[in-house]
């Protein structure tokens, strides 16, 4: 008797020293401060690297969808700030966290590489910690796109032969009809053909209904947003089809606007379907409660998470003229290389330059550019240091080294007057906003049946300021700092559907304030579809003003630039 109570005592030890939860994953110290203003700023999360994670540039909206993987859209509830507020994050992992190749790091090193779904928990207990985060999940009503029959479907039924799926159409399968087309690559791409009104075309075939609406969201220039697409067509069996729609590019060719197409007509008048959104229960992340700023960093920090020196030099490079033949241009990063193809010097120049005094990379904040720059083309295989991030944010000061090296760019910095704009007030018709919803500016394509290019931006509860700053890169007028002198205080609703006629990027006319016709002149016209210019839908429909004024800002001076670059 006495045995057997001296072994259920053994047994309850043992249940209560191995029944506990083993405590959850944490980083052995951070660094958690506000992010400096930049020009452009997104969110940037860089791969851990010799146990230190770092996120640059992350509203709270961010931390939170990466933390516990949730799109941005179903991240929820919140006060006002959640997306505008940006936060740097730097981390040290601590030893022993789960490796990719699923090693664990020994002594007082941490791996290189943490797998995701151990650094997830580890941002939960952060956000808790340094600005007391509380959050739950739930299901709501969220609108979801669905794939619906229309009265005469245009599919021809497939025979099962060939190969299976939607293939966007290339250089190699275009026809030669000999109608104007432009050719684009991305991502590493062969050449992508646009058609008139920069029209993509995605060749489909042996596909299923249920196969092509799940893809759907995946295709380039869909903008079907992040949920699945639901198949709701009740049509079975496997069809072949073309479809093709307008791109939406940044800095690419404007096209007439009078030939675009959007995802949804394009559904509906090629196909005989419709794309109509409808609400379907969705998981999401409520916040409950979170603070705006941060706990301070603990004593150590600066010493445990030490400045690393940015790279200002490639370890290796090669550079050379693009062959005649090659009709594309891309350039990407990765696994610590950056690759060119086909890249015009115009181009190389501009990435160099990249946030430098402000600058957004238009040609207008770089003075002094050879023509020949617009027409050379080439192509590079860089290899950056060890442990050097290679985004194109951090890719700048290398290239401009291999400039320096190999064309012998020589430049300076001076301040000149510039074309830039200046948002005021002339009959505002703005709605108040409730101080408590969520600050932010959405953008979206206009509805089924809006003239072409139309794009629309729905704003909440947002200051003059900030809307000032979001005008920036709408339109290629508008690339240097738009500045607020409205004299409006307070957040306000309002939505402004305008026509992106120019395609916003950057301007391609007037070299710092040199030359070419003032903004004014050209941003000013009206689509020739109706749609309202940007500037024409801020003074119409919100009672504002953008005017245009000339303001000194710093510009990039090219003294010396040679065409052909020493030998590799």
């Amino acid at each position: 008797m006495r045995i057997l109570g001296y072994l259920g005592l053994l047994t309850g030890i043992a249940v209560g020293a191995f029944g506990q939860p083993a405590p959850a994953p944490k980083f052995e110290i951070a660094d958690v401060h506000v992010s400096p203003k930049a020009p452009n700023p997104f969110v940037r999360v860089t791969p851990p690297r010799n146990g230190r994670y770092e996120i640059h540039n992350a509203t709270m909206v961010d931390l939170v969808r990466t933390a516990y993987d949730f799109d941005a859209d179903k991240v929820l509830g919140g006060p006002h700030w959640l997306e505008m507020d940006r936060f740097d994050i730097l981390a040290k992992l601590p030893a022993g966290t789960p490796s990719v190749s699923g090693d664990t790091g020994s002594g007082n090193a941490a791996p290189p590489n943490a797998t995701p779904e151990a650094l997830k928990p580890m941002l939960q207990a952060l956000l808790a910690d340094r600005f007391k985060l509380v959050v739950h999940k739930e299901s709501r009503p969220l609108p979801t796109y669905a794939l619906m029959a229309g009265k005469k479907p245009q599919l021809k039924e497939a025979d099962g032969a060939g190969d299976t799926g939607c293939r966007m159409q290339t250089s190699s399968s275009a026809p030669t009809d000999g109608g104007p087309r432009t050719m684009i690559a991305l991502n590493g791409s062969g050449p992508i053909v646009l058609g008139p009104g920069m029209t993509i075309q995605y060749n489909c075939r042996n596909m299923t209904m249920e196969a092509f609406a799940a893809g759907l969201r995946t295709m380039l220039g869909a903008n079907v947003g992040n949920n699945p697409v639901m198949d709701k067509t009740n049509l079975a069996g496997r069809w072949n089809f073309d479809v093709k729609w307008s791109l939406q590019l940044n800095g690419g060719p404007a096209g007439d606007t009078t030939e675009r197409i959007s995802v949804f007509d394009a559904v509906e008048k090629q196909l005989g379907l419709k794309l109509e959104q409808q609400p379907v229960s969705t998981p999401v992340m409520v916040v409950d409660s979170v603070n705006e700023v941060p706990s301070p960093n603990p004593p150590g920090v600066a010493e445990a998470l030490p400045v690393i020196p940015t790279a200002t030099t490639f370890e290796v490079a090669d550079i050379k003229p693009t062959d005649p033949d090659y009709k594309g241009g891309n350039m990407r990063t990765q696994n610590g290389r950056v690759t060119a193809q086909g890249m015009p010097m115009q181009s190389l120049l501009r990435q160099a330059f990249q946030g430098i005094g402000g600058m957004m990379g238009g040609s207008d904040a770089i003075a002094g550019i050879p023509k020949w720059t617009e027409s050379a083309r080439f192509d590079i295989n860089a290899k950056a240091p060890a442990d050097t991030p290679t985004d194109f944010n951090s890719t700048g000061p290398m290239l401009r080294a291999l400039l320096e090296d190999r064309f012998k760019l020589k430049t300076h910095t001076e301040d000149r007057p510039v074309n830039a704009y200046t948002l005021v007030a002339a009959k505002p018709k703005m709605k108040k906003a409730d101080p408590a919803s969520r600050t932010h500016c959405i953008q979206s394509n206009a509805p089924a049946g809006s003239p072409p290019g139309t794009q629309v931006l729905t704003c909440q509860n947002i200051t003059m300021e900030q809307f000032a700053d979001r005008l920036r890169g709408m339109d290629q007028a508008l690339n240097w700092p738009v500045l607020d002198k409205t004299g409006i205080d307070g957040g306000w609703d309002f939505v402004l559907t305008y026509g992106r006629g120019g395609l916003a990027g950057p301007a391609g006319g007037g070299r710092g304030g040199e030359g070419g016709p003032a903004p004014s002149e050209t941003a000013m016209a009206s689509d020739p579809s109706g749609t309202l210019t940007i500037f024409e839908a801020v003074e119409k429909q919100l009672g504002l003003k953008l005017e245009m004024q000339k303001r000194p800002m710093p510009i990039i001076v090219i003294d010396h630039l040679e065409e052909k670059p020493t030998e590799n």
